[in-house]
């Protein structure tokens, strides 16, 4: 029976896998046009990229379930390189993004993604959600005649919003009476159905561009080997690869939280190294994870391998066969799934602990999704998260620093110190000896506190310099080994030999 049981369980898993898997590659259609006319490139560029990058992660990368292909973050960073100097040098550049992502891997630098405050993860996907969000009102909009974009309006606006809510609505009902089927694929063909059907006049798939064409063939960048080559696509090729990773680890990351389990930060990070590796020699624009597309795989029930590689194969067999229908899709119906998306993005919990967390913390959520949001520069954002949150961290531990002072009973002065002693914290270090009116001994005891930097090493040397000046004698007491370590290593520019066995006892101490 337990047999019987768990027969019926994979069936099912199965199932859920693919019908997941095709809803995204559904899904994945339009974003990757999308994303390739805003990097300048050919239509199928962005898709060919979409099928190499989320079929070889969705094979060996870190995390089962989620989805990877090309990306906007990815096309901004490009666009200007393709314009300057052509697309087979985006080619090339895709190739070195590849490597540098390996090297991230094998050198097993992924882990720094724990390094990122919760904060910064609010501030990362409710940016997102409003970006995806955003991205969806360009098919509220109509060119005329004279190249000039306008909103929809009158009857074409109703239909569009109709189609729209129509599908939102599938999305969220359906559940409430089965989950035999993903939502959001019933809600597509549904609504697809209707608009051919009834021959409903709204915008398609087609009417953006064609889909249509063959497999994706190998081709080595046409250009010459040489360092000025390399001068050209390398800064590209860094940003991209910082980019795709830190994009790719978050989403990574999220959906760790969502799912309850664990994944492999250094795994995904070589998998999309040799995704991109191989995306630029087929032609590709390069990508990283796809927020949008994972939380759709995810919340569609799927959880392991097969999802991802059924909806890359799905949007090959798109492009080879699948164009003349794919190209009926309304693009309300794909407009109304990243509506949903959007909307289960974003962390609205956030909202309600404005007024529970330090302002610190509500100052970074706000200016990652501000940067996320207006310069679609998810490195930058992320980066001015970990600085402010970093910041604030150093300046409160810097406040942790206080001493208390003790004359022993052979007049001998005692600094104790409790706290770190750090870049933040050295100033108010300083000021706490009074060298002049001190005694011709003093112990400056760090039990209760550490030598964190150069810094610190520093301002213990400023102290012993003052006191020697004077022709007073400083001991330093109670040393960690680590401590210890940083002051030898420091002998350049500090006399640690004059001071005592950190391990010394005074008389007090052995009678105590």
């Amino acid at each position: 029976m337990a047999f019987i049981e768990q027969l019926k369980n994979d069936q099912s898993n199965l199932k859920n896998e693919v019908l997941s898997g095709l809803t995204v590659s559904l899904a994945l259609v339009p974003e990757a046009v999308a994303f390739s006319i805003i990097a300048n490139v050919s239509p199928l560029v962005g898709l060919y990229s979409a099928f190499i990058i989320g079929l070889i992660t969705a094979i060996i990368g870190g995390r089962p379930g989620m989805i990877s292909g090309a990306t906007g973050a990815i096309a901004v960073v490009v666009v200007a390189l393709v314009v300057r100097h052509g697309v087979e040098y985006l080619f090339a550049a895709v190739i070195l993004m590849g490597i540098i992502q390996m090297t991230i891997g094998f050198l097993r630098l992924g882990k720094f993604i724990r390094l990122v405050p919760h904060a910064v993860m609010f501030g990362f996907v409710n940016g997102l959600a409003i970006v995806i969000f955003m991205a969806q009102l360009a098919q509220f909009k109509v060119t005329d005649i004279n190249g000039i974009e306008h909103w929809l309006s009158g009857q074409s606006l109703l239909v569009m919003l109709g189609l729209v809510g129509l599908t939102m609505a599938i999305i969220y009902l359906l559940p409430k009476l089965t989950k035999a089927v993903p939502s959001s694929l019933t809600a597509i063909i549904v609504v697809s159905a209707i608009v051919i059907y009834f021959q409903v006049q709204t915008r398609t798939v087609g009417d953006i561009a064609s889909i249509a064409g063959g497999l994706p063939a190998f081709h080595l960048p046409q250009v010459p080997l040489n360092l000025e080559t390399l001068k050209i696509i390398f800064p590209y090729s860094l940003v991209m690869a910082l980019v795709g990773l830190i994009e790719s680890l978050l989403t990574l990351t999220v959906i760790d939280e969502m799912t309850e389990t664990r994944s492999r930060a250094n795994k995904e990070s070589t998998a999309q190294g040799v995704a991109n590796f191989v995306c630029g020699l087929f032609g590709g624009m390069g990508g990283c994870a796809m927020i949008g597309q994972s939380l759709i795989n995810i919340n569609s029930g799927a959880r392991n391998r097969v999802s991802g590689i059924v909806a890359a194969t799905g949007l090959l067999i798109f492009v080879l066969f699948g164009s003349p229908l794919i190209e009926k899709i309304p693009m309300a119906a794909l407009v109304g799934v990243m509506f949903v998306v959007a909307i289960s993005t974003f962390e609205w919990a956030s909202l309600k602990i404005f007024r529970k967390v330090p302002i610190t913390d509500v100052i970074v959520m706000v200016v990652v999704a501000g940067i996320t949001v207006i310069y679609h520069n998810l490195a930058v954002a992320v980066i001015a998260g970990v600085v402010i949150s970093a910041l604030a961290f150093a300046w409160e531990n810097a406040k942790l620093v206080r001493a208390r002072e003790i004359i022993d009973d052979n007049g001998i002065k005692h600094y104790e110190f409790f706290g770190p002693l750090f870049f933040g914290s050295v100033t108010e270090f300083q000021n706490r000896f009074d060298v002049l009116n001190d005694p011709d001994e003093i112990i400056i005891d760090l039990k209760e506190s550490r030598v964190a930097d150069h810094s610190a090493i520093e301002a213990l040397n400023k102290v012993t310099e003052r006191y020697a000046r004077v022709g007073k004698k400083v001991h330093l007491r109670h040393l960690s080994e680590d401590c210890l370590v940083l002051l030898d290593n420091a002998s350049a520019i500090i006399d640690v030999n004059h001071w005592e066995d950190p391990h010394y006892k005074v008389p007090s101490d052995i009678l105590g």
